[in-house]
C-alpha cells in the first residue's frame, strides 16, 4: 500500500487509514484520557505521516513508524499543555470504554465478574509510572511485540525488555496489596 501511494495511487492511502487509525487512535486515546484530543492527536498523527512518508524506510515495520509518530505527537502534546498523561479506560458515567464481550453465550453473573475484575485491573495500570504504563498498553491492547515497542520508544531492546518485566511486576505488587 506505501509503495502504491508513493506511486501516485491516492487511494492507497485511505487504504493505510482504514488499517491504522482505530489502532493509533486507542492507542492515543488510553495515554491522553480525552477522546477530543484524542481525535485531534490522531488526525495530526496522520497528516504527519501523510507529510513525511516519502522518508519511510520500507525496509522497515510501517505499523513501528505510524506508532512512533504518535507517541511523539502525544509526547508533543502533553509538552505543550505541560499536563502529566494519566489513561482513562472509564467514561464520565462509570463505563468501561474498553471491554468489548462479543460471546453472546456468557451468563449475566459472569459478565459483572469479568467487568468489575476489569476496571480494578485498569485502576491499577493507571496506579503505575507512565513508561512502565506505556509499555503495557502497547503490547497488550495494541499486540506489538517487545522489538516494535522499542523502535516506537526510540530504546534497546533489553531496556524495553526489562521494562516489561517490571511494570508486570508493579502491576502485580499493587494486584496483591489489595
Amino acid at each position: 500500500m506505501i509503495e502504491e501511494f508513493m506511486g501516485g495511487n491516492d487511494y492507497s492511502f485511505e487504504k493505510i487509514l482504514e488499517k491504522y487509525l482505530k489502532p493509533v487512535f486507542n492507542f492515543v486515546y488510553q495515554l491522553v484520557g480525552d477522546f477530543h484530543v484524542a481525535e485531534d492527536l490522531t488526525q495530526e498523527t496522520f497528516i504527519k505521516s501523510w507529510k513525511h512518508i516519502k522518508k519511510f524506510d520500507m525496509e522497515k515495520s510501517f505499523k513501528t513508524w505510524i506508532f512512533t509518530i504518535a507517541k511523539n505527537t502525544t509526547y508533543d502534546y502533553f509538552k505543550k499543555k505541560k499536563t502529566v498523561p494519566f489513561s482513562n479506560f472509564i467514561d464520565g458515567e462509570g463505563n468501561n470504554q474498553l471491554e468489548n464481550i462479543s460471546d453472546g453465550s456468557i451468563l449475566p453473573d459472569e459478565i459483572l465478574e469479568r467487568k468489575n475484575i476489569a476496571e480494578e485491573l485498569e485502576k491499577k495500570i493507571n496506579d503505575i509510572p507512565q513508561h512502565y504504563r506505556v509499555i503495557l498498553l502497547l503490547c497488550y491492547k495494541e499486540d506489538l511485540s517487545l522489538q516494535e515497542i522499542a523502535g516506537i520508544l526510540n530504546k534497546p531492546y533489553n531496556t524495553i525488555k526489562s521494562g516489561h518485566a517490571r511494570a508486570l511486576k508493579s502491576l502485580k505488587k499493587l494486584i496483591l496489596e489489595e
